[in-house]
């Protein structure tokens, strides 16, 4: 059993937006923290990982009414995308918050008000430029452009002039003790080249920063004043408190908070880095370990982003080749940190090179000689000579390195030290030419020697690969012959010499089957392709199909909901009745060319409240490549008939 210790280690990701499905980055992310999450419990600490979902504010409010959902509904779909996605990456998370849930709007009134008694809340007028996509007023010095609108320098899209009542936080109270912070503990943001930014920012002068709106209804409302919403970040933030147990588990909150480890992309760094402790100061609590700010996943040199139309799905990968290539291929390409450029030539050149050729074939041929040799088992073996013991100090070394990586959060570093040693034990393996050794009966001791060797190399390649890649290291541990999990040998107990003697080895399987490169790509424009069904689609019996009422629709009038980008107002003539309708197509139509045409429209949908306008039906489209595409009759169709 493993030596466990007393203590607590706290990580988190982000939690992400659901205005849109997971994507490579999201993943990235999760990952990283996920490895970290699997070290610590290795080491034998008490380990707490949160992860979950951002579910307020005006993005997904909009994505939702694009969609004819309530921001709830899309909620709710979007977050089960996102926890079958981490089953399927094998994370092993301790627990999902979501901000909808009650204890979380709870605790953040509690604080709010808390903050707002202190003085360190108050109540003023705001106007500045704000950026819808990103939720967040632009500074001061983002020049004009030509037009006299401001574009926002992180997503790139167009900003608007906000003017209204809110609540302001005394951002500027805090210039100081952040100061002092950082220079008392610099590694508290990482890398340091962003701690540098940081402090740089700080420095220029804070202002005090607007917490609340009241244009944005799907929010957190504030304690007592509920026609002011909480900003999506100051709500979004204290997730890390709520998640761990504030204000309803305060014993499992005092047992892990502070947080050791707050994961986040680089482009929310000024939030975590500088709001966050500021808002922690405010509220009396201690202040996070770390911030690990990592670099971007980029395709064609260029971040991927849904607006920009270059994001990649994870299950692209996943459908092939599972989850630990895609795992080891994120940590391994880049130093965390540093931006990656994702490539297809690239990763298959590490499934293929550094998986199936150097840590494939060794488990394949060292396992299947023992085998053939040993009838699976090693019983008897010769002293070490200098080229065994070389090998077996050399792990012995490999194990320091990487758990210096770990500490120092270099987990690329860390794979980078495992494969030198993968290929150390390869090399070893052509030297002594085992396959030759068995030829000669007099030889087989040094051959059990030799074999047991290249084994415990492998036991022990496959525990420190364990965070990294835990169903393939699971896998190898299992052909050992080991019964106790990986996880019930802490890193303080990990040997070379730990592999028994006389312990039953199993026959291998293939663990990286090699593919090439057009034939992965083949396949993955086959599954990108719109013809592909993101998810099976249940079965209805006739009878329910009866139940929907499609009619001929004869739109009347048609108009644009202010405000939106995709919306029309509809009034459409069923036959028997005139419905007003809202539908999301005029990013492709306008208003005129649907006035007098006759569609298809589903009559017996539950009414939905959209942006303020009851919609009595819903026009039926085709989804190519995101954009709706109405089917038109090419006859005169009367008004009202059923469509069947």
């Amino acid at each position: 059993m493993a030596k466990r210790s007393n203590k607590a280690f706290y990580i988190t990701t982000p939690i992400y937006y659901v205005n849109d499905v997971p994507h490579i980055g999201h993943t990235y992310t999760t990952i990283i923290a996920d490895v970290l999450n699997r070290i610590q419990k290795l080491s034998g600490n008490k380990v707490f990982f949160l992860t979950g979902t951002d579910e307020h504010g005006q993005k997904v409010e909009k994505a939702a009414t694009e969609r004819g959902l309530k921001p709830i509904e899309l909620a709710d779909q979007v977050v089960e995308r996102y926890k079958d996605l981490w089953k399927d990456l094998n994370i092993s998370y301790d627990f999902f918050i979501r901000t909808t849930e009650p204890f979380h709007e709870k605790g953040v009134q509690k604080i709010f008000r808390k903050l707002m008694e202190k003085g360190d809340i108050y109540k003023g007028i705001y106007k500045g430029w704000y950026c819808v996509s990103d939720e967040n007023f632009l500074a001061e010095d983002v020049p004009l452009e030509k037009g006299g609108y401001k574009i926002c320098p992180d997503c790139g899209k167009r900003a608007d002039v906000v003017s209204e009542d809110c609540y302001f936080f005394k951002l500027s109270a805090y210039q100081k003790p952040l100061l002092d912070f950082y220079a008392k503990f610099p590694a508290f943001v990482r890398p340091p080249s962003r701690m540098n930014e940081v402090v740089s920012f700080v420095r220029q002068g804070l202002k005090d920063l607007s917490i609340t709106r009241t244009t944005v209804k799907w929010g957190i409302p504030v304690p007592d004043d509920p026609d002011h919403t909480i900003y999506v970040w100051f709500d979004a933030l204290h997730n890390y408190l709520t998640g761990i147990g504030y204000d309803w588990n305060m014993e499992l909150f005092e047992k892990f908070w502070p947080a050791t480890v707050h994961l986040i992309g680089k482009d929310i760094l000024r939030f975590h880095a500088i709001f966050w402790p500021a808002f922690l100061m405010a509220a009396d609590f201690p202040l996070p370990k770390t911030v690990i700010g990592h670099g971007w996943w980029l395709k064609d040199k260029t971040k991927m982003s849904k607006s920009k139309g270059n994001v990649l799905d994870p299950y692209l990968i996943l459908d092939t080749f599972g989850p630990d290539p895609l795992r080891y291929f994120l940590l391994r390409e880049i130093p965390i940190g540093l931006d990656g450029n994702f490539s297809h030539e690239g990763f298959v050149h590490r499934v293929n090179s550094d998986l199936a050729n150097d840590l494939g074939n060794l488990v394949q041929r060292t396992l299947t000689m023992i085998q053939n040799y040993f009838n699976g088992k090693i019983e008897e073996t010769e002293k070490e000579e200098k080229i065994d013991k070389e090998i077996r100090l050399e792990f012995d070394n490999l194990k320091k390195k990487v758990l210096k990586f770990f500490e120092d959060y270099a987990l690329s570093k860390a794979l980078e030290e495992i494969w030198a040693y993968i290929s150390s034990v390869n090399k070893y393996l052509a030297v002594n030419e085992p396959w030759k050794l068995a030829k000669d009966q007099s030889k087989r001791k040094r051959l059990g020697r030799i074999l047991y060797q290249a084994a415990a190399a492998l036991r022990g390649i496959s525990y420190l690969l364990f965070p990294f890649m835990p169903g393939s290291s699971e896998k190898i541990w299992g052909f050992l012959g080991e019964e106790e999990p990986i996880q019930e040998e802490s890193f303080s107990e990990l040997k070379f010499e730990n592999l028994k003697l006389g312990q039953k080895i199993k026959k291998p399987k293939p663990l990286f089957p090699r593919i090439a490169l057009k034939d992965f790509l083949k396949e993955e424009e086959k599954k990108s392709s719109p013809a592909r069904k993101e998810e099976k689609m249940e079965q209805v019996t006739f009878d329910e199909f009866k139940r929907m009422d499609f009619r001929v629709g004869e739109v009347l009038k048609a108009e644009r909901v202010e405000g939106t980008d995709k919306l029309l107002k509809l009034e459409v003539d069923i036959g028997t009745e005139k419905r007003t309708m809202v539908a999301g197509v005029a990013d492709v139509y306008s208003p005129e060319e649907l006035v007098g045409k006759k569609f298809v429209f589903i009559v017996n949908l539950k009414p939905a409240v959209i942006r303020g306008i009851e919609s009595q039906g819903m026009l039926l489209a085709a989804e190519v490549e995101g954009k709706a595409t109405i089917p038109f009759f090419d006859k005169d169709v009367q008004t009202g008939a059923k469509v069947r």
